[in-house]
């Protein structure tokens, strides 16, 4: 998911900060009607299903609608949410049957149907928003619906299918209330998850109450919640530090964040590895100055991780060699592989075997207010001009303005975060470097859609570590795309709130519903 989600085990996470010896560890009574307050530079795309795929809508999306099935806290495989029960059947894992569960309905009142879920992967399909989620579904052919039972017919085997049906993208809405070839206008969100968006005002908050017609894998719901979106990190450093906020999640600035004291009393800070990655992403097509092979791979000659990380993240991520972060199931290091250190003369040498007039000129684009977004383009640029041989035209836009510019084709690059959609190295495939990615840079390699069909193809998930070397080497010789960097996660909350650690586990869930009060 654009910046997009790991599986972290529960040992890897780290609690600092954890309050006063003897503190009250259960929620008190008379708290729970008071809202906790969230903060957060990630935005909201759109607030129908069909139409994002990105960090900050499906965070809203994971508590307002459900699917078939979600994650538990830590956990490597999905569990029946809005289904009763979920299986492969037959042979090949090419259809994939799930049972509804009886008492679902949604904030209307009206019963959730079997016809609901079939209309709700259909029109994300139909749809195919050019920033919607319809590339996860590259391998479902066709839904039936009969009785309370939804089949998937899958267009090739595909083993990580149901780890897609958990994510924001197998969200289930009403519908006689949404569009079936468009997406739905206005803030009104109808979904049968933990929580009713109560109100919601466009970057800048939603409102988010208890379901009390809830029913599903979460056992107790959580306390009223308001999510509030900042422009950028540092005013959503300014809100924390004027306790405006009780939790600040994603991204609070670098300098900030490489500060935290787990000394500090009043304050919990939740610090795991995680499986972010960022990517800058080049623009294949033919009329890209970028569309020779030989030119991106001199890009990614030039390109000094290190310094990237040091000067503009002060060491709150790590330089990432491989499409698959660190720590993850078939990770490697193809790009130091290919390109391990700075290297002007190969570069040199491959713009002239590229026959390009020097410097080539490009553009570069980021999403404003991301991290530190725009002193990443100025490092990258100053790296890549530091030889005469690109000259670099960088400009920041507001988010959902980037993502249109890029999946337009209007930029010739572009740096973009990657949370991983589900617990499995398949959601750095197909999403990030298949045909019809969800990067939009007109990417497809016949070699690639073959290894990841084959990455595919095993439920022993660590059988596939090969298949995902080998893409990966792909990737590096093609270079569609840059690994840049993995990040560390961090979530600050006020010394009375608990839970912060679940917003942040690589699930792919934000979990509000397990923020409390102590």
């Amino acid at each position: 998911m654009r910046s997009v989600r790991l599986w972290i085990p529960a040992a890897l996470l780290v609690l600092v900060g954890v309050g006063v010896a003897g503190r009250q560890m259960m929620p008190e009574k008379g708290n729970s009607d008071r809202t906790i307050t969230v903060g957060t530079t990630d935005a909201v795309t759109s607030l129908d299903p069909a139409g994002a795929y990105d960090a900050g809508s499906w965070a809203l999306f994971s508590n307002v609608f459900q699917s078939l099935l979600t994650f538990e806290p830590g956990a490597a495989k999905p569990v029946p949410d809005a289904a009763k029960s979920c299986a492969f059947t037959g042979t090949g894992l090419r259809t994939y049957r799930c049972t509804l569960r009886d008492d679902l309905t949604f904030a209307s009142g009206r019963t959730m149907t079997a016809e609901d879920v079939k209309f709700s992967f259909d029109r994300v399909r139909t749809i195919a928003d050019e920033v919607g989620p319809a590339s996860l579904f590259s391998t479902l052919g066709s839904v039936d619906a009969s009785g309370r039972t939804v089949t998937f017919h899958l267009s090739s085997a595909d083993a990580t299918f149901p780890f897609k049906v958990a994510t924001g993208a197998g969200s289930i809405v009403d519908s006689t209330l949404y569009p079936k070839h468009s997406l739905r206008t206005g803030t009104d969100v109808d979904g049968t998850g933990p929580y009713v968006l109560k109100a919601y005002t466009k970057n800048e908050r939603a409102v988010l109450a208890p379901n009390s017609r809830y029913k599903g894998a979460i056992g107790d719901l959580g306390r009223p919640v308001a999510l509030r979106y900042y422009a950028n990190s540092q005013t959503l450093e300014v809100a924390r530090k004027a306790k405006e906020l009780d939790v600040a999640a994603r991204q609070l600035p670098p300098a900030v964040l490489a500060a935290l004291s787990p000394s500090d009393p009043a304050q919990r800070v939740t610090e795991a590895d995680s499986a972010e990655t960022r990517n800058l992403v080049l623009n294949v097509r033919a009329r890209s100055p970028l569309h020779d092979r030989r030119v991106r791979q001199a890009v990614a000659s030039l390109i000094d991780r290190d310094k990237l990380v040091d000067r503009t993240y002060k060491g709150t991520t790590e330089a990432l060699y491989g499409l698959i972060p660190a720590g993850i199931n078939g990770h490697s290091t193809s790009f130091f592989d290919h390109y391990p250190n700075p290297d002007a003369k190969k570069a040199r040498a491959l713009l002239t075997e590229a026959g390009v007039p020097l410097p080539v000129r490009f553009t570069y684009g980021y999403a404003e207010g991301r991290g530190a977004a725009g002193e990443e383009a100025a490092e990258l640029k100053r790296q890549l001009e530091a030889d005469g041989l690109f000259k670099v035209t960088t400009e920041g836009f507001e988010w959902t303005e980037f993502q249109k510019r890029y999946a337009e084709g209007g930029l010739d690059a572009w740096a973009v975060g990657w949370v991983a959609d589900y617990p499995d190295a398949d959601t750095f495939g197909a999403p990030l470097v298949g045909t019809g990615n969800s990067m939009k840079n007109g990417y497809s390699s016949p070699d690639v859609d073959r290894q990841i069909r084959e990455t595919q193809q095993d439920e022993d998930r660590s059988r596939t570590a090969d298949a995902f070397r080998r893409l990966q080497e792909t990737v590096a010789r093609d270079v569609p795309l840059i690994p840049l960097w993995q990040r560390k996660d961090y979530v600050v909350s006020t010394e009375d709130v608990s839970g912060g650690q679940y917003l942040s586990d690589g699930t792919g869930v934000f979990r509000l519903w397990r923020l409390n009060w102590l």
